[in-house]
């Protein structure tokens, strides 16, 4: 299956899914470069934000992880850039995750701008899970209790 379609199936379910959340961010000035478009790079960081209100949709944080000793630093970024976002845009991005291996995560975003509503990037992250020795590990059972019953169809997943 292609990755759009896995997204399309995953991320029309309502806001209240914990499998596709939804986050809204401004683009600022600050974020535009002299086009007067978004710089590229902050799709990143709008996709971080996705992540983080993912982790938040289930009752945690990156904050709370950390305190118990698990990290997800990003070992691959991926975007594709299909239309600009421009000074002042509302864009949801919608996020959603997969399992991609024993010690790694996967979440697959879509950015839309809001009015008009349009796609303008779509990507994914993938983490590998580590210790405070940066040391790879599986996800303790309850984190990865967590994440299975919040993860889109391992069927779907291998999906490229």
């Amino acid at each position: 299956m292609n990755p759009e379609n896995l997204l399309e199936k995953a991320m029309h379910a309502p806001r209240t899914t914990p499998k596709a959340t939804r986050a809204s961010v401004r683009v600022l000035y600050a974020d535009t470069d002299a086009m007067g478009q978004a710089y590229y790079g902050h799709y990143m960081r709008w996709f971080e934000a996705g992540r983080a209100e993912w982790f938040r949709h289930l009752g945690t944080t990156y904050r709370r992880l950390e305190e118990q000793g698990i990290f997800l630093p990003v070992i691959e970024a991926h975007c594709r850039y299909l239309r600009p976002a421009f000074y002042d845009d509302v864009l949801e991005v919608e996020t959603c995750f997969q399992f991609a291996g024993p010690a790694r995560l996967r979440f697959d975003y879509r950015l839309h701008r809001c009015d008009p509503q349009e796609l303008l990037a779509h990507g994914y992250t993938v983490h590998v899970c580590v210790n405070g020795d940066r040391k790879p590990l599986k996800p303790p059972a309850w984190l990865r209790d967590l994440l299975s019953s919040n993860a889109v169809e391992p069927a779907d997943a291998k999906a490229e």
